[in-house]
């Protein structure tokens, strides 16, 4: 099986496994507890919060640690809600655990913007211009998209965040930058930067928000006050050491170097075929969207599932859902639309896995074509 769905989830490093186990079965004390023991957990994820840090490029601030990009997000926009006259942002192709809180806020009465997207798949920053202003609370701008690759500019949107609405909150999804793209925090007006250890061979069920300014949320329940006080609960402790060993592992710049080279062959491998559209929005190499004329995305997904590659449809969270709300908002038709699928990749596969891929997919592709014609 040729697994081609890396932006949906990542499999784990088998490294964490064996984090899982010293800290589950060995050293699973609660780090709350005044034991030298637990001293030394509470310790050791101090520690794991400051290397997070780094990653991201910061050297102030704050991470916390979460259940799930889910509620990162979540945890980030509505803790920096705040009742009154003020007015929230969301770019159109924000990932559903974004997009739904905005929608929930909007149908309870409070004033949002959507800004639509360009036609490279970026936020449409002349549109995001006009409706920042004085009474802006919070924007949130994904870094990079789940659905297209397109990367945000992170610094353009922290300018005009700085004239425009400098009391404003900046709120980024950075799931599918983080650990993939070289990025530095410290160069943006980021407050808030949601990331998950599943899309990078980490463990399902842990996640992080980094908080510059942690006055900037309050609480969205009570209890015994962990994590600042802001996110209260036991801590996962084996999910976050188990996070952090997936990051220890990973070389950012070599990885980028080698999924470049995986994609330019896998679209290579496409080309023989002209009925299959490479919708490539220069973007992070690690998502690649196709078109396939004449020939619904669901159709391919099934038929390359049995023939032994694993695409996607888009994000895992919406795939059950007809149609694409970012792919329209872009400007593709209908049509395209529904004959899309999305390829994601990783840095541990090899050149031969992606270009026999390649092969897999044209030959189904006209099977399906001749079947039907």
């Amino acid at each position: 099986m040729i697994y081609l769905d890396n932006a949906g989830t990542t499999k784990m490093f088998e490294e964490c496994a064996a984090v899982h186990k010293t800290f589950s079965c060995d050293a699973f004390f609660n780090p709350s507890a005044l034991t030298n023991e637990a001293v030394e957990i509470e310790r050791l994820i101090k520690r794991a919060e400051k290397n997070f840090l780094k990653e991201l490029g910061v050297s102030d601030g704050n991470v916390l640690f979460t259940g799930c990009a889910t509620e990162s997000n979540n945890l980030a926009i509505k803790g920096a809600f705040r009742s009154g006259d003020w007015e929230y942002v969301f770019s159109a192709g924000e990932h559903p655990s974004v997009y739904n809180v905005a929608k929930k806020l909007e149908l309870d009465g409070v004033k949002v913007y959507f800004v639509p997207l360009a036609k490279n798949g970026q936020v449409d920053l002349n549109e995001l211009e006009k409706v920042l202003n004085k009474k802006t609370r919070l924007i949130s701008v994904m870094h990079v998209s789940n659905e297209t690759g397109a990367i945000n500019d992170l610094e353009a949107v922290s300018k005009l965040k700085e004239r425009l609405c400098p009391r404003a909150v900046l709120h980024v999804d950075g799931v599918q930058a983080f650990e993939k793209i070289p990025f530095s925090l410290r160069k943006t007006s980021v407050d808030l930067y949601s990331f998950s250890a599943h899309k990078i061979h980490g463990p399902k069920g842990v996640a992080g928000l980094y908080v510059k300014n942690k006055d900037s949320l309050k609480e969205l329940f009570q209890g015994g006050g962990q994590q600042y006080g802001v996110r209260s609960g036991t801590e996962n402790v084996s999910g976050i050491m188990q996070f952090a060993k997936a990051v220890e592992l990973t070389d950012v710049e070599a990885n980028l170097a080698h999924v470049q080279e995986l994609k330019k062959r896998f679209v290579d491998s496409l080309k023989c075929e002209d009925g299959i559209v490479n919708a490539d929005f220069g973007g992070s190499p690690y998502i690649q969207n196709l078109i396939f004329n004449g020939v619904k995305g669901e159709t391919m997904l099934h038929a390359l599932n049995k023939a032994g590659v694993i695409v996607g449809l888009g994000s895992a969270c919406s795939a059950k859902k007809a149609g694409n709300r970012i792919l329209e908002n872009i400007g593709f038709s209908k049509d395209e639309v529904i004959s899309s699928v999305r390829v994601s990749f990783n840095a541990y596969q090899t050149f031969e896995e992606v270009e026999k891929a390649g092969k897999i997919i044209v030959d189904v592709y006209r099977d399906i074509k001749e079947r039907v014609a």
